[in-house]
């Protein structure tokens, strides 16, 4: 091992899939795959999901739907980000399906279909509170008025997204859980049927039974971490990512001894300090230096002094450690564990932003 290193163990990913399923009540789950299935490799975990009978992927960007297609994903891939028209003839050749989410979109499907053009299928995406993207929901009649007279073939799902699905207040997501369902109303009144419905993300997969419909949108849960502190985390669901890097240098040093630039961290007594050959600039978020720690051999260590942009620093105190061991930065191993929700709560951030940091440098193994 030389650097830092992300061990994805795909069998906790199938695990985690399998409970998904069983809490769900066996509802079609469409697994969140994009930035990277959240930096633990799109292709992989989509191959091994769909090998395990997910049928359904969600992607933000044509590129990530393009990839996954070019490495034998089969599955149905919905495309989340906004459409151009010149998504539409690749989308319909590599059976893509992509999102419809303002007036234009359906202009510019309508214009496509009326000059005798294949267009691909979509979902209709409405904002229900994002402020993102999505048909406002005054456009309801008329958008289903347009579907129903040129697009009804085509028209697969529709959908929306929380933004408070996570939080220890549900009265915003409540809400918006009554909008999309007059949304929906309006949609039977026009006699437009969809194959799927969807709105439930992570959070409110644990948080709001009541807005499950027919299929659950997936990610954070998938790969074994909570969306946030405020839901309830009764689902034992664990981390698919292992993230550690090598100890490359030990050294004795002296009582207040300055570690790291600024000199801001003294060593509190004679101890033994550690290099580890990982640095922001490879996922480890620069702000945990503060309060942040790290494991050896099941053992808890402190972080000496900022997080370079290549290397950071242990105190291993009394302890004499080898050049060349282990250390765990975050995930679970044999011997420990180290959440990422640990991490993003105590620098006030998210999972999500903790494991899609993960780039640079590191290396992904695959466990099966």
């Amino acid at each position: 091992m030389v650097g830092p290193k992300a061990i994805i163990h795909i069998d906790r990913l199938l695990s985690n899939f399998d409970l998904l399923k069983t809490h769900l009540g066996q509802k079609r789950l469409m697994a969140v795959v994009k930035a990277d299935a959240y930096g633990h490799g799109s292709v992989e975990c989509a191959r091994a999901l769909e090998d395990h009978g997910c049928d359904s992927f969600a992607v933000f960007s044509f590129s990530e739907a393009l990839e996954l297609r070019d490495n034998g994903i089969k599955s149905d891939i919905l495309i989340f980000s906004k459409t151009h028209q010149h998504y539409l003839e690749p989308a319909f050749k590599n059976n893509l399906t992509l999102n419809v989410s303002s007036l234009d979109d359906i202009d510019i499907f309508e214009s496509h279909k009326l000059s005798n053009e294949k267009i691909p299928n979509f979902h209709l995406k409405f904002d229900t509170g994002m402020t993102r993207l999505g048909i406002n929901i005054s456009d309801a009649s008329n958008v289903f008025e347009r579907v129903k007279r040129n697009l009804g073939t085509e028209c697969k799902g529709i959908y929306s997204h929380y933004a408070t699905a996570d939080e220890g207040d549900l009265s915003f997501a409540n809400h918006q859980f009554s909008l999309f369902n007059d949304v929906i109303e309006t949609a039977i009144e026009k006699e437009i049927k969809f194959e799927t419905i969807h709105f439930s993300n992570s959070g409110a997969s644990i948080n709001l039974d009541q807005s499950k419909f027919d299929q659950v949108r997936v990610g954070m849960l998938l790969y074994g971490a909570y969306p946030s502190s405020e839901v309830p985390k009764d689902l034992p669901v664990e981390p698919v990512m292992e993230f550690c890097a090598p100890l490359v240098e030990v050294r004795k040093v002296k009582k207040n001894t300055p570690v790291s630039y600024g000199g801001v961290y003294k060593t509190p007594d004679d101890c033994t300090i550690g290099v580890v050959q990982c640095g922001f600039a490879d996922g480890i978020p620069r702000e945990w230096y503060k309060e942040g720690f790290v494991s050896m051999n099941g053992t808890y260590f402190k972080i000496a002094g900022r997080i370079c942009m290549d290397q950071f620093m242990v105190n291993f105190e009394n302890f004499t450690p080898s050049i060349g061991e282990e250390i765990l930065i975050f995930g679970k191993n044999k011997a420990n564990q180290i959440s990422m929700e640990n991490i993003s709560e105590t620098i006030k951030s998210t999972p999500y932003v903790v494991a899609t940091g993960i780039k640079g440098r590191t290396q992904k193994e695959y466990k099966f």
